[in-house]
């Protein structure tokens, strides 16, 4: 157990500041010495890859780290029931998406901050050299996990605003994109994702600033991600694919193939939340990963109750806690599947 006051608490808090200015904007940081003129396409991009730059330079061992938010006198949130679970990195942006925060935040405080994602640490890991011996995959089990974690940082990275279908178009990229943040994905894929030719996807993510719009008619589209934080994701590429793959059905929630794309994205938030420990996620977090609010995702899992994908659902409103249960399962205990939620 770790004594309170055994050591100074160290300041983990970074912010920038994307300042409008003649020909684009200026990304401005307290913590270095002058502002840098950016292209505005990419200016979001570059306030994140700077914020883990200053998060790589100041690398701490976990247990000297500290809730950030609980030493500001937990300002950043409305009340909650107070500080609880591991300190991690979240990222926070303004309304008008000018000011970003990146501070050591404990879970619960991270959840109870609007606007904000945490950021998995497999995004401000070092980027490898060529010669380095690539990292050995762990199983399938680490597939939800990686996809967990791109799900997380692409809810804020998209903003509350992109669509379903950009989102799941999004993860593919994020997860198949090379060291140099080129991703080519074969009409094939895009079919079995009901997203061949919807050129509006993926304008939607280059209206983003997050990729550059490739060419429509080619037999493979090809796209540049302009997201540098992207580029920055261990393990390898092999691993990274083999997640991509896993996403497009992921067990044990697997939609009909014509299903919304609102349905197969919150099929894949519960998948990626569904482990051997338990099938259980707070309401926000799904929600902001799915991209809807509480009340649309609660619609979306009786939809899913609906079309026998999920056999109940419960929403335990004083903890905020979401508890599901696969109809696979309830089925291989009761022979068929319960259409109840709730």
């Amino acid at each position: 157990m770790r004594l309170a006051g055994a050591h100074a608490a160290v300041r983990r808090i970074w912010t920038v500041e994307l300042r409008p200015q003649a020909g684009g904007p200026a990304l401005v940081c307290p913590w270095c010495t002058a502002a840098s003129p950016l292209h505005a396409a990419s200016a979001r991009s570059a306030a994140l890859a700077h914020l883990a730059c200053h998060a790589r330079a100041d690398a701490l061992p976990v247990y000297l780290r500290s809730c950030q938010c609980r030493l500001q006198g937990c300002v950043w949130h409305p009340r909650h029931r107070g500080c609880a679970g591991p300190v991690l990195l979240a990222l926070t942006r303004d309304r008008s998406g000018r000011t970003w925060r990146l501070a050591d935040t404990c879970a619960a405080c991270a959840a109870a901050t609007s606007h904000t994602a945490v950021v998995p640490e497999t995004l401000l890991s070092q980027r490898r050299p060529a010669a380095s011996a690539p990292t050995r995959s762990q199983g399938h089990t680490d597939e939800p996990q990686r996809v967990r974690e791109m799900l997380t940082y692409l809810a804020s990275a998209l903003g509350c605003v992109a669509s379903p279908a950009a989102r799941l178009l999004a993860l593919q990229c994020a997860l198949r994109a090379n060291a140099h943040g080129c991703v080519r994905l074969p009409a094939g894929l895009l079919r079995s994702m009901r997203l061949h030719r919807r050129i509006e996807v993926w304008q939607e993510l280059a209206q983003d600033g997050w990729l550059e719009l490739p060419d429509p008619r080619a037999a493979f589209l090809q796209a540049r991600l302009l997201d540098d934080a992207v580029l920055d994701q261990a393990p390898g590429r092999s691993a990274r694919r083999r997640a991509a793959h896993w996403a497009l059905k992921p067990a044990p929630f697997t939609v009909a193939a014509g299903a919304h794309p609102a349905d197969r994205l919150t099929a894949l938030v519960l998948a990626a939340h569904t482990t051997t420990v338990g099938v259980t996620a707070d309401m926000a977090v799904v929600a902001r990963l799915c991209g809807h609010s509480s009340q649309q995702t609660e619609v979306l899992l009786d939809r899913l109750v609906a079309d026998g994908v999920l056999s109940a659902w419960h929403h335990q409103r004083d903890t905020d806690e979401v508890y599901w249960q696969p109809a696979h399962l309830h089925r291989a205990l009761f022979g068929r599947a319960d259409t109840s939620a709730r």
